[in-house]
């Protein structure tokens, strides 16, 4: 293809991106740090963000009403069937969801610091900074109650479901239990050691939980001093909690690991299933009223749904696994591969289809050979599906790590290889296309490192591992490690921590998305740093050389697709986006870029345009 010349472009490099085309829908995504989620009464889902916005969601994820709110509120409060949403700050806002208008504005005594709805909606109970508590009735804004509740500021309060007890907690991490009508104190709970952010009831009354920065969830029953059990299989902080609406012993747990615990039982602390996939904290929890569902979201600005029996992830994102995407030409056409939903998608380019593999898998990474000949899918299990796409109907064959996921995967064009990481091991996995067995296995393929990123070097002996060492326990962010496959040994080790690797076609280049908002460029016939690249406002999480070798393009969760001049170094020109992008692809002529992005979408640009605008 025939591309400008770098001396031609202009000095104001930044511009937004012209997408050709949109692949999939934003599921699920949003653009702030979620508050707060409720589902309504027919399954469908409302989030708010922390700086206002309001997400009205259908059960699989798109987007049915959006609506800014205000962006001063502090704490964020839904009613149990999310017609209602309460806000507050110096003042105590209700809104309407279904219109998203403001319905009431309350004077209120003090701070708000906890809310929580009566389970009829007919009255709001708030904390206050001042250790009070206040409830109001929703529909006139009058102030039915006011107590002292708390020594220091209230950190929760949760109303039990026939009304008649309230729960509050203090940060003071004493847990109280009132007369919801009488305002009298009844019980006292003493025994947390740090913060209790969050308090839930179950269905019918009898139990309640708090939630501890002192690793437990602990269950009560009225009338009796001690916990009933405290369930403490969680990381340091256990965030938010919530009972199951239609059985008493069921409760989901949310930890500082990002992890949500379902409990069978919560009473003998039973655990049924543990769903990982946040990559952040967790701030919400909600059952669906007929408790089949559960739906949690949080800082990482995703809601994910999940079936409350079994655990499986129904929509939302694909968990942990950042998005990565391939270009290739299948039968004369462009196709597009994905790993940004639950499973694995592919379209045809031209048309917009999606095109079916006659499977349906979950996965973190995937990689082709620019001819259409091999499709690598590495799964959210220990399996590469391995497709050979000159047959019809292909049927893969299995290429197992011994741990899940597989973080990354790569073939080779001519060579027939392909590599794929195992992360929970520190292993790269080699196989020939036709092999049954492994044909060779890296240990430490990254030196010790994390596994981020692997790619073999065009002339199929050698393979690039590059990775992150988080405790830099050797002095160093990580390592980029570049293997000689007939020797089996290390040829060369970059000591700088990626999150990605690629090599240029020539086989002269190897690229890094840094640890350091960087991109770093190494000549392998110097084995040595060529150019640090400066410039993204955030974590680099994708790069990718031109087939033809002269553009370096580099992505990041700064939203911006930066190009670059190889053999100079130069930047070249800025595109900016509405959403992280995650990876980049080229199509194998070399006139197309696909982007992998956040919200699960593929963006298609021109790249000529990119370059010429």
């Amino acid at each position: 293809m025939t591309l400008p010349d770098p001396d031609q472009f202009p000095e104001d490099l930044t511009m937004p991106a012209p997408a050709t085309r949109t692949f999939g829908e934003p599921r699920f995504h949003t653009e702030g740090d979620i508050a707060a989620i409720a589902f309504a009464a027919d399954g469908t889902l409302w989030s708010v963000d922390e700086v206002g916005v309001l997400n009205h969601w259908s059960a699989t994820g798109e987007v049915v009403h959006r609506a800014f709110l205000s962006d001063l509120e502090t704490i964020w409060q839904f009613t149990p069937d999310g017609t209602k949403l309460a806000s507050g700050k110096d003042d105590l806002l209700i809104w309407d969801t279904a219109t998203g208008k403001l319905a009431l504005r309350i004077a209120t005594p003090a701070w708000v610091t906890a809310l929580g709805f009566a389970p009829d909606d007919a009255t709001l109970v708030a904390g206050h900074d001042d250790g009070s508590v206040t409830v109001w009735e929703v529909a006139t804004g009058k102030p039915l109650a006011k107590f002292a509740a708390h020594p220091q500021p209230v950190s929760a309060v949760s109303v039990s479901p026939d009304g008649k007890h309230l729960a509050t907690a203090g940060e003071d991490c004493v847990v109280a239990v009132w007369d919801a009508k009488t305002r009298a104190k009844l019980h006292t709970f003493k025994s947390h050691t740090d913060r209790v952010p969050a308090l839930s009831w179950s269905r019918d009354g009898a139990l309640f939980v708090s939630a501890g920065w002192d690793t437990s969830a602990r269950v009560w029953r009225l009338g009796e001093a001690d916990p009933v059990i405290l369930l403490n299989s969680h990381a340091e902080q256990v965030t938010c909690v919530a009972f199951h609406p239609t059985d008493a012993r069921r409760l989901a747990t949310a930890d500082s690991d990002h992890d949500i615990y379902l409990w069978a039982d919560a009473t003998t602390g039973k655990v049924g299933q543990i769903l990982r996939g946040h990559i952040d904290e967790i701030r919400a929890l909600a059952y669906s009223p007929d408790g089949t569902k559960l739906a949690s979201a949080g800082m990482d600005r995703v809601v994910h749904l999940w079936d409350a029996e079994t655990g499986k992830l129904l929509a939302g994102p694909n968990p942990k696994g950042k998005h990565d995407t391939a270009a290739f030409t299948l039968n004369g056409r462009l196709m597009l591969g994905s790993t940004g939903g639950p499973t694995f998608r592919l379209w045809d380019v031209e048309t917009g289809d999606p095109v079916s593999l006659g499977d349906s898998v979950a996965a973190y990474s995937v990689a082709a050979t620019p001819d259409g000949t091999r499709l690598a899918v590495g799964g959210t299990d220990f399996v590469t599906r391995l497709y050979d796409l000159t047959q019809p109907n292909p049927t893969p064959r299995l290429l197992e790590a011994t741990k899940p996921p597989i973080g990354s995967v790569a073939v080779h064009p001519q060579a027939d290889l392909v590599a794929h990481t195992s992360p929970a091991d520190g292993l790269v996995w080699l196989w020939t296309t036709h092999a049954t067995e492994a044909l060779l296995i890296l240990i430490e393929a990254a030196d010790g490192c994390t596994l981020e990123g692997v790619a073999f070097h065009p002339d199929g002996k050698r393979v690039v591992v590059g990775g992150i060492d988080y405790l830099s326990t050797g002095e160093r962010d990580g390592a980029v490690c570049v293997w000689d496959l007939d020797t089996k040994l290390k040829t060369v080790t970059f000591d700088h921590g990626v999150y990605a690797v690629a090599v240029d076609p020539s086989g002269r280049y190897v690229a890094g998305a840094g640890l350091t908002d960087h991109v770093y460029l190494w000549d392998l016939t110097l084995d040595e740093l060529a150019f640090t690249l400066e410039g993204h406002g955030d974590k680099v999480n994708a790069v990718a050389f031109s087939p033809d070798g002269s553009y370096l393009v580099s992505a990041g969760d700064d939203q911006t697709v930066r190009i670059w001049d190889v053999l100079s170094g130069r930047l070249l020109t800025i595109r900016e986006f509405d959403v992280a992008v995650q990876s980049l692809s080229f199509s194998p002529d070399g006139t197309q870029l696909f982007t992998g992005n956040a919200n699960t979408t593929c963006y298609q640009l021109d790249f000529v345009k990119l370059l010429d605008d």
